[in-house]
C-alpha cells in the first residue's frame, strides 16, 4: 500500500523568482491530489434517520397536565433524613458511580489529546554519535575516509499540520461529543444508583409494614386461641378447635420470621448499593416516608424528555460523535499538507558545536497523498457509516424505551390509585365481616371454621392493602427515574449535525 509524500526543501536563502516554480509545482501537485482522491469515496451510505419525538404518538398516553419536571432533589418530597443521608453516602461510595466518573475523566483525556492536532507541534533533540564513515560513499577521496568521526547535534523542529479540509477539527468534534456522551452516562449511573437506593429504602419500609401486619396476625390469633380454650373448659368446644387455633398462631409466626428474612436481605442490598459491608446495614433505621399525590404530567413531555433523561442525551451525542468519525474518514481521502521547519546545530567535532557555522537551517511544505491503500480507506469509511446507523438505532431505540417506561409507570400509578380505593372498601367489609364472626362464635352461635376464614380475608386485605401502598411508593420513584430525575442536558446536539452525515454523498 504505497503511500505518496512531496517535501520539496526550501532552502533557507531563495530568491523570490526561484520560489516560484516550486511553488507552481506545489500548487500543481495538490490540485491533482484533490482530484485523485476525490474520485475513490465509494458508494457506501449511512441507512438510519435519527427519529423525532414529534413522530411518536404520546398525546393520548402522556397528556399535558401542565405538572412540573422532577427537581434535582427530588429525593427529599418523601421528608426522610435517613434516606437523604442513604443517597448521599451512595454518591460518594459507589465502585459503579466511581468508575463512571473515571470514564469521563479519559474521554475529557482524549478530548484534550485531540485538540493538539489544531496547535503548531514543536520538539527538541540533542544526540552524540561516534560513527565510522565509508571509504566508498560520501566521503570517498577524502581525508574522512574510513575515519571515526563524532556527530552532534542539537535541533529545535517545529511542524504544522494546515487541515484543509477538517480532518483535525472534525476528530476534535468527536472526541467532544464523545466527552459529552460519557458525561450523560455518568449522570445516568448516578440516577440509577438514586433511585436503586431510593427503591430499596421504600422496599425495606414496606416489608416493616408487612411485619406490623404479621405481628397484629400473631395477636389476633392469640386472642382466638384463649378464646377457645375458654370454650374448652366451658365445655363449648373440643381438643381440636384448640390445637387448631394454636396452629394458626405457628403459621402466623413463620411469617413474621419470613419478613424478618426478607427485612435483612434488602439491608445487605442497601448496604451494598452504598458501596459498604453487609454490617452497614444493620444500622439503618425504620423507615419514615411521606406517601405522595398523584404527579401531574409536564407539558410537551415526548419532546422535552430528550434532553431531560441522561441516557437519552448520551445516545443523542454518539450520534453526534460517530458523524464526526464520518468527517474523519471522508478527509482521509484528500492530501494532507503541513509546514516543518527545523533550526540547530550540527558539527563533526563536538568542540565546533556552539559555533556560528555549525548552524542549520531548513524549513519547506510537506504533502501526503494516499494513491493505492488497498482499500483501507474505503472500508474504514464504510465501517464509520455501520457505526453511525449503530448510533442512531441505539439513540432511536432508547427513545422508544424511554416514552414506554414513562407510559407504563404513568398507567401503573393511575390503576394502583384506583385499586387503592377499590380495597379499602374491600378492606373495611372484611373487618366487619370478622367482628360478627367473632361475635357469633363469643356467644356460641357460630363455628370457629367461620372466624378463622374471616380472619384469613382480613389478614390477605392488610396485605394487599400494604403491597398497594408499597408499589404506589415503588412506581413514583419509578417515574421521577423515567421523566430524568431533573437531569437537564447542558449541550445540545444539533438535528442538522446529527442527519447531515446521512445525507452525505
Amino acid at each position: 500500500m504505497p503511500t505518496l509524500h512531496f517535501t520539496p526543501a526550501v532552502p533557507v536563502r531563495q530568491t523570490a523568482s526561484s520560489r516560484r516554480p516550486i511553488r507552481a509545482a506545489v500548487l500543481g501537485a495538490i490540485a491533482a491530489a484533490v482530484l485523485a482522491g476525490c474520485a475513490s469515496l465509494g458508494d457506501s451510505r449511512p441507512t438510519q434517520v435519527v427519529t423525532q419525538p414529534e413522530q411518536l404518538a404520546t398525546a393520548v398516553s402522556l397528556p399535558a397536565e401542565h405538572g412540573q419536571w422532577p427537581s434535582v432533589d427530588w429525593i427529599d418530597q418523601f421528608q426522610d433524613p435517613q434516606l437523604h443521608a442513604l443517597v448521599q453516602e451512595a454518591i460518594a461510595g459507589s465502585p459503579n458511580l466511581q468508575a463512571a466518573l473515571a470514564r469521563v475523566q479519559a474521554s475529557r483525556a482524549l478530548a484534550e489529546a485531540s485538540r493538539s492536532a489544531l496547535f503548531p507541534q514543536v520538539d527538541f533533540t540533542a544526540s552524540l554519535q561516534r560513527q565510522r564513515f565509508s571509504e566508498t560513499e560520501l566521503y570517498e577521496g577524502t581525508p574522512r575516509a574510513g575515519t571515526w568521526q563524532n556527530l552532534s547535534r542539537l535541533q529545535a523542529g517545529l511542524s504544522y499540520d494546515l487541515d484543509f479540509w477538517g480532518r483535525n477539527r472534525a476528530a476534535l468534534e468527536a472526541a467532544l461529543s464523545d466527552d459529552r456522551a460519557a458525561q450523560a452516562e455518568s449522570q445516568a449511573s448516578r440516577l440509577l444508583l438514586t433511585t436503586a437506593v431510593a427503591r430499596n429504602y421504600a422496599r425495606l419500609a414496606a416489608l416493616y409494614a408487612q411485619r406490623d401486619v404479621a405481628e397484629r396476625a400473631i395477636a389476633q390469633r392469640n386472642d382466638l386461641t384463649a378464646l377457645s380454650r375458654q370454650r374448652l373448659s366451658a365445655g363449648l368446644d373440643t381438643q381440636v378447635e384448640t390445637t387448631q387455633a394454636s396452629a394458626t398462631v405457628a403459621a402466623a409466626r413463620t411469617q413474621l420470621q419470613r419478613v424478618d428474612e426478607e427485612i435483612a436481605l434488602a439491608r445487605n442490598q442497601l448496604a451494598a448499593l452504598l458501596g459498604k459491608g453487609p454490617d452497614r446495614g444493620l444500622a439503618i433505621e425504620r423507615p419514615t416516608l411521606l406517601a405522595q399525590p398523584t404527579p401531574q404530567l409536564p407539558d410537551n413531555l415526548a419532546i422535552n424528555l430528550i434532553g431531560r433523561r441522561p441516557d437519552l442525551v448520551a445516545a443523542r451525542w454518539r450520534v453526534e460523535a460517530t458523524s464526526h468519525d464520518i468527517e474523519v474518514a471522508r478527509a482521509e481521502f484528500l492530501p494532507n499538507i503541513s509546514l516543518t521547519a527545523a533550526i540547530g546545530l550540527a558539527s563533526l567535532d563536538p568542540s565546533n558545536l556552539l559555533l556560528g557555522a555549525s548552524r542549520t537551517l531548513g524549513f519547506g511544505p510537506a504533502l501526503r497523498l494516499p494513491v493505492f491503500e488497498g482499500g483501507r480507506l474505503r472500508a474504514n469509511l464504510k465501517g464509520r457509516h455501520a457505526q453511525y446507523d449503530l448510533a442512531v438505532a441505539n439513540y432511536n431505540q432508547t427513545l422508544v424505551d424511554a416514552l414506554r417506561e414513562t407510559a407504563d409507570t404513568v398507567t401503573s400509578i393511575r390503576s394502583v390509585d384506583q385499586q387503592i380505593g377499590t380495597q379499602r372498601e374491600a378492606l373495611a367489609l372484611a373487618e366487619r365481616a370478622y367482628e360478627l364472626a367473632t361475635t357469633r362464635y363469643k356467644a356460641g352461635l357460630g363455628t370457629q371454621l367461620t372466624v378463622l376464614n374471616a380472619e384469613s380475608n382480613v389478614l390477605e386485605q392488610r396485605r394487599q392493602a400494604t403491597d398497594l401502598q408499597a408499589r404506589r411508593l415503588d412506581l413514583q420513584m419509578a417515574l421521577m427515574k423515567a421523566l430524568g430525575g431533573g437531569y437537564q442536558d447542558g449541550g445540545t446536539a444539533s438535528a442538522a449535525t446529527r442527519g447531515k452525515a446521512a445525507q452525505a454523498s
